[in-house]
């Protein structure tokens, strides 16, 4: 077609302009799989609404991509115009063509593309290139040229300066492709052929995307943005402007910001908010983004105090980048804590808190950098790259910074990316104080949680515990369910489950006090009914607020006997170690502790060595719209599953009933394995009130344990003995004084006597001739204690038998 141009010899041109260019992947079977930001603009569909759909839907290629005739409309398009010279059919060749795309907000737009069939292991098998053609074709008064015509073509990449610029922006215009992935189909279009535009079948621009402000060179140009021709420079308006050109820049960095807000913060996690952020900013934005946080904030210990400095340590919690695998992890691994020495860019930002640009490192810029670390090498990280470190800040205060890079041959970083990169910066800074804050409130109530719970131990007198705790899933880690264990006068447990009412800080509070209470009047020997009166009446002089349920249990392994006692509670499962049955014991449920002026009753049940008790919180069997029946039976089920040990059996519990996502109530779970004391491990004496029975008493102790072979324990424990039998025959008030032994993982020793004052540790003078027996016990015995009841007192130690499992183990 004749264009009104004389012809004249095609012309070399320089390095390319940019233009705004759509680039999709579309798959083997004819649906889109990468869709990027310029594609939206061109044809309409954002990337969430065309990823996935069939791509002759969305474009005007479908000749290109199906088994149809160039040109044939589908899809609702214009027949494109006739192939401009040198295109090529489907099949091994690329295509090109241009057509009217129909809009109902824009009208009839003008769409040149290119297609590039793909071979290899990928799932792409088309690469469609378009460019909005109306811009072009225009004349100065927006009308199409008469004496301009452009069409899309193919030329040999060699022939333009600049044509490589492709490779290096395809991997950032479409996100979440590979750099293996984008190298493979960047080396079949520069084999194909590279894209251009003919300007009125003389002169050839090729194509390269647009991200920046585009490159502008007057003197090439003069003040039109057509190329010469051979011989004369056509007049026409510039469709697009610098400016336009420029603002489109920015739209795309907006567009670029307001995705990756929308990709972080989606979780409170620290360390996947981290992961979140260093990700968002590779590849689109950069080739390598390194993320580093204040120990402070990494540690979850609060806001940090201060201006960094040379001492500060900074933890390297995130690397991301596109180039080979294991580039990176040897010199700057993940994990590795780091204080960065003065005289380096990183230092520069963290203390200033403002982003550092360096647009190009040269070798003599790398190796000064690289030279202020010892025995670590970055030039070969660092040397002909770009880099942009931003600072992450809340506050105003540094949290930490990110190190982003781009490869030697990508377009380095300027002004405006440095603005992208700060903005970048601040958005992530708040997501992550966002995510500290919550895992420091998190710590917080965690380790008071933890300060409030017991540290039980494994084995008691006669029996074996094991406990679980696990907070409101969506309430915090705080809450007000406790449980506890507390040793006994008699080698007795007293077995505590308690359930404030509510959550959070004040429920753990009022679970501190009262949680306290029951341990100070569980060494009291109270019954339990009369614990949990006392305790009722505690709540009622704290406050109104003070509401809880509670169960108390008392376990004598030498008589096989459990007391209960129930404030509002979930019964008590007790597990039958004679046929492995369940039941859930029947036992008074009485008022929850702070409703005052009820009655409470003690239960007792016999029990066999084996037995098993559980005890738990109403937050492991109670569903919201289910009976409390289907969880109690659930429970009974699980708790006479066989186990290995009794952690295996807390465990079947819980991943039994613990099954409910959402959960919001805390849980508490105790279980006590009743392995009772024999008749042969207990020895018990009556002593006369006179004091030849001291020497008496020393007699039976060492008679005692050397039948039980423990002839280490004899002297300590005779000496201990002797004391407080001393103390029990010069105080008592009736004929007898009561002397007991109990051979356990311990000895335990007790000496009751029926006077009701408590023994007191006296601070004897060098001249006084009574209150060192105490003193005496105390220094010897690894526990002692006293407690007073009705009946009178008892005073008892437990002494350390380090030869006792070898003996047994021998002589049963």
């Amino acid at each position: 077609m004749d264009s009104g141009i004389p012809p004249g010899p095609p012309q070399r041109l320089a390095p390319a302009g940019r233009i705004p260019l759509a680039v999709v992947v579309v798959d083997g079977d004819g649906l889109v799989s990468h869709w990027s930001s310029g594609a939206r603009r061109l044809f309409g569909p954002a990337r969430e609404q065309a990823v996935g759909r069939p791509a002759a839907d969305l474009m005007p290629v479908a000749g290109a991509l199906a088994d149809e005739e160039p040109g044939v409309a589908h899809g609702g398009y214009d027949p494109g115009d006739e192939l401009g010279p040198g295109l090529h059919a489907r099949g091994s060749y690329p295509t090109a063509g241009r057509a009217k795309v129909s809009d109902p907000g824009r009208g009839r737009t003008d769409v040149l593309w290119w297609a590039y069939p793909l071979i290899g292991p990928g799932p792409g098998r088309h690469l469609v290139l378009a460019a909005d053609g109306g811009q072009f074709s225009a004349g100065e008064d927006g009308r199409p040229g008469p004496h301009l015509r452009i069409t899309p073509g193919f030329a040999l990449h060699t022939e333009f300066p600049d044509a490589d610029t492709l490779a290096g922006r395809l991997p950032d215009i479409l996100p979440n492709m590979g750099p293996a992935e984008s190298t493979r189909i960047v080396t079949q279009v520069l084999d194909m052929g590279y894209p251009v535009m003919e300007f009125s079948r003389h002169d050839r621009v090729p194509l390269t995307p647009d991200w920046g402000v585009p490159r502008h060179s007057p003197e090439r140009y003069g003040t039109e943005d057509v190329p010469p021709a051979a011989g004369r420079l056509p007049r026409r308006a510039a469709p697009r402007p610098q400016l336009d050109l420029e603002y489109a820049a920015v739209r795309e960095r907006l567009e670029f910001l307001n995705e990756v807000s929308g990709r972080i913060g989606s979780s409170l996690d620290l360390a996947s908010t981290i992961r979140e952020v260093t990700s968002a900013a590779v590849p689109r934005f950069s080739d390598f983004a390194g993320t580093h946080l204040r120990a402070a904030v990494l540690a979850g210990e609060g806001f940090p105090d201060g201006v960094p400095d040379v001492t500060t340590v900074w933890h390297r919690v995130w690397v991301e980048h596109n180039d080979e695998p294991g580039r990176w992890d040897d010199t700057v691994p993940v994990g590795e804590a780091i204080a960065f020495p003065e005289h380096t860019p990183f230092f520069q930002c963290m203390v200033t808190g403002e982003p550092v640009l360096i647009p190009h490192i040269s070798e003599e810029d790398g190796n000064r950098i690289s030279g202020q670390f010892e025995k670590r090498d970055l030039r070969p990280l660092i040397n002909h790259r770009s880099m942009l470190l931003v600072p992450l800040k809340a506050r105003d205060v540094v949290l930490g910074f990110m190190v982003l890079m781009r490869r030697a041959g990508r377009e380095p970083f300027d002004d405006m990316d440095r603005t992208t990169g700060a903005e970048l910066a601040a958005r992530a800074g708040l997501v992550l104080d966002n995510a500290r804050m919550y895992t420091y409130q998190e710590n917080v109530a965690e380790t008071l949680q933890d300060s409030m719970l017991p540290q039980v131990a494994p084995r008691m007198a006669g029996c074996d515990i094991a406990t679980r705790y696990l907070p409101g899933a969506l309430l915090g880690r705080i809450g007000g369910d406790w449980f506890d264990a507390v040793k006994l006068p008699g080698s007795r447990t007293a077995l505590v489950v308690g359930d404030v009412m509510g959550h959070g800080l004040n429920s753990a509070a009022m679970m501190g006090q009262l949680r306290t209470a029951v341990q100070t009047m569980a060494t009291m020997e109270m019954p339990p009914a009369q614990l949990l009166r006392n305790l009722d009446d505690l709540a009622q002089r704290l406050g109104e607020q003070y509401l809880a349920t509670c169960l108390y249990a008392v376990y004598d392994p030498i008589r096989s006997e459990i007391q209960l006692a129930n404030a509002g509670h979930i019964p008590p499962v007790l597990v039958r170690a004679e046929d492995g049955g369940a039941e859930v014991l029947d036992i008074p449920t009485g008022a929850p502790i702070g409703v005052g002026q009820v009655a409470f009753e003690t239960a007792a049940f016999a029990v066999r060595p084996g037995d098993r008790l559980v005890l738990c919180t109403d937050g492991l069997v109670e569903v919201r719209g289910a009976d409390i029946g289907e969880g109690l039976a659930a429970l009974c089920a699980s708790a006479a599953h066989p186990a290995a040990s009794m952690d295996s059996a807390c465990d079947t519990i819980i991943r039994a009933l613990n099954t409910r996502e959402g959960r919001k109530d805390d849980v508490a779970l105790l279980m006590a394995r009743l392995n009772g004391i024999e008749d042969e491990d207990v020895a018990e004496y009556e002593l006369a009130l006179d004091p030849r029975e001291v020497g008496r008493a020393r007699r039976l102790v060492r008679d005692r344990l050397l039948a039980w072979g423990l002839p280490g324990a004899v002297d300590a424990a005779q000496l201990m003995v002797s004391e407080l039998v001393t103390n029990a025959v010069n105080h008592a008030r009736s004929q007898r004084v009561g002397l007991r032994l109990v051979r356990t993982d311990a000895l335990l020793c007790e000496v009751r006597d029926d006077e009701p004052a408590p023994a007191a540790l006296l601070d004897a003078g060098p001249d006084d001739e009574f209150g060192r027996g105490l003193r005496v016990v105390s220094s010897l015995a690894r526990e002692w204690g006293t407690s007073t009841s009705a009946r009178g007192k008892t005073v008892w130690f437990e002494q350390a038998l380090g030869v006792k499992t070898g003996v047994r183990a021998n002589g049963r």
